[in-house]
């Protein structure tokens, strides 16, 4: 039996040292790699090669990897993106993925939790639409996020969540089928300078849980993964 054609990434960045080591990795992980070192180069590069996703640098020469993601989203292009960047305060990355990046992920990063996070990207990946984490309302089931006006609803009533708490479901929301580590979410939703531990973390969980009226034990939307971290289980559709 023929094998499936392995996924072709384009991995821009302007640091020779990070392309050659990072593109051999990924080849060793099974996908084909073209690079490029700017976003000049990546928006040609994306016109010749096809690429099944793209991993970019964020501070980058001539054009930078969000002026190229902004360029690429104007075009109604909605080829997965995962931004790469040293920059680690959450103002940037929410500005990134409202701009249409599908992942953001900081620099320096483990190569393993890049490539979980290509494949996650590409099995939730929809041809032709833009990203969930680009979308102002999420709908699952009954329960509907609307990000815009930080406001949640289940079967139409609303839900009364705290900021964080908030927040956390809407990460969970835009990468579901994903397991989050509860570091990755203290990263993501608290920044890397709250001085707090994952405790609180299991403690918004709780809260949602409460608000969703989820169990569990028979989870409907999150599901604990001991040791891992939790999954947002259930669909997740642009709504409108």
């Amino acid at each position: 039996m023929d094998q499936p054609a392995a996924h072709k990434i384009l991995l821009v960045d302007d640091e020779e040292a990070i392309t050659e080591n990072l593109s051999a990795f990924l080849k060793r992980s099974g996908f084909q790699v073209v690079i490029a070192a700017n976003g000049q180069q990546a928006l040609a590069a994306i016109g010749d090669e096809s690429p099944d996703i793209v991993i970019m640098d964020v501070l980058m020469p001539e054009m930078d990897g969000r002026q190229a993601l902004r360029q690429l989203r104007r075009e109604e292009n909605w080829i997965p993106v995962i931004l790469l960047t040293q920059i680690g305060e959450s103002t940037e990355r929410a500005m990134a993925l409202e701009e249409g990046a599908d992942d953001y992920l900081n620099k320096p990063f483990n190569p393993h939790e890049l490539v979980a996070r290509i494949k996650a990207v590409l099995r939730r990946a929809k041809q032709g639409q833009p990203p969930l984490s680009a979308a102002w309302i999420l709908t699952s089931g009954k329960l509907t996020l609307d990000r815009r006006s930080k406001k949640a609803s289940l079967d139409g009533d609303p839900i009364n969540l705290t900021p964080k708490a908030f927040s956390l479901l809407e990460y969970l929301m835009t990468h579901p089928g994903e397991v989050v580590s509860r570091e990755r979410l203290l990263d993501t939703v608290w920044g890397w300078d709250y001085p707090i531990g994952t405790r609180a973390v299991d403690t918004r969980i709780a809260e949602l849980r409460s608000a969703l009226g989820d169990n569990a034990s028979q989870p409907i939307f999150i599901e604990t993964l001991p040791v891992l971290g939790y999954q947002f289980i259930h669909d997740v559709w642009v709504g409108k």
